[in-house]
């Protein structure tokens, strides 16, 4: 929503100063405003950046990475699939986790990750569930808790080890739209000069102004879509990598905290206080869902 409005708040201000200043000030002449606005009208030059960007992307990504990109691309106009209710879900499920463990040792737990899908722990979380990759995550590191064969530093790092892979994945798609949008000033500048080739053909002509000014559309178009368009698309896809990464640094830092000796509250709070603030419970909220979550297993 933050990304349409900003992009029609970028173009409106745009257009509508190019066609202020055009008018002057002799006030509102709809003639005028149209004639101004059909000056930056040059499809040609429109087909030149837009495709060499294009084409120039394909390039230089794999199949695998265009595919990425697409899917990012739906995603930046489709609400978070991580949000603060689904963070909260996560911490009750691993509060659930860690308690269970407690209370039962560690092969209380082995059937709800060896299929946590057909779980009824986790089947409570179906926000949680939903994430493929983040339960396989879950329920793989349990397991190996439960192998015992790794000590703490290990564990740690293979953890960390995974979500840097993850990390890197993510931000493949905002990466390789960051990389259009620095390529579109050039793009812009080489159409430019294409036109300015064309209009140097024709000097003598009483049209070469007009000639001239639509060669310039193309240094125009380049750094318009460069700066307001592309470049706020590629950063909010990676803000939403960031959002997604989060939850996996909320559940080692869970696991990690329950294998150093803390209590599973005090286990689930080091996981809260690693995601962003705006996407996470209160502590007062997830301590009344914990209570009610212990009230109900003692019933």
């Amino acid at each position: 929503m933050n990304l349409s409005v900003g992009l029609l708040i970028a173009l409106g201000c745009i257009f509508g100063g190019y066609v202020g200043v055009s008018l002057g000030r002799d006030g509102w002449d709809t003639d005028v405003a149209v004639n101004a606005l059909m000056h930056l009208w040059q499809p040609w030059e429109y087909v030149i950046i837009i495709g060499a960007s294009f084409g120039a992307m394909v390039a230089s990504n794999k199949g695998r990475v265009l595919k990425k990109i697409g899917g990012a691309l739906k995603k930046i106009f489709s609400p978070n699939t991580v949000s603060l209710k689904t963070n909260q879900d996560l911490l009750c499920l691993m509060f659930e986790l860690v308690q269970k463990i407690s209370r039962g040792g560690m092969r209380s737990v082995e059937e709800d990750i060896e299929n946590p899908k057909a779980s009824p722990l986790f089947m409570r979380y179906p926000s949680v569930i939903a994430n493929d990759r983040l339960t396989s995550y879950i329920a793989e590191y349990v397991r190996m808790m439960l192998g015992g064969s790794m000590n703490l530093a290990q564990f740690e790092n293979l953890m960390q080890q995974e979500i840097e892979v993850l990390e890197e994945e993510l931000m493949v798609p905002s990466d390789a739209v960051h990389t259009v949008a620095d390529g579109l000033p050039a793009f812009g500048i080489v159409a430019a000069i294409m036109g300015v080739v064309i209009a140097l053909q024709s000097i003598n002509q009483p049209d070469i102004g007009e000639k001239i000014a639509a060669a310039m559309v193309g240094t125009f178009l380049g750094v318009l879509l460069s700066y307001s368009m592309v470049s706020p698309i590629a950063k909010v896809m990676e803000h939403d990598a960031e959002v997604e990464l989060r939850p996996f640094y909320a559940v080692k830092a869970i696991l990690l905290a329950y294998l150093n000796k803390f209590p599973p509250f005090a286990a689930v709070e080091f996981g809260r206080k690693v995601l962003f603030s705006d996407q996470r419970p209160s502590y007062e909220d997830l301590e009344k869902e914990t209570r009610d979550i212990m009230r109900n297993a003692n019933r």
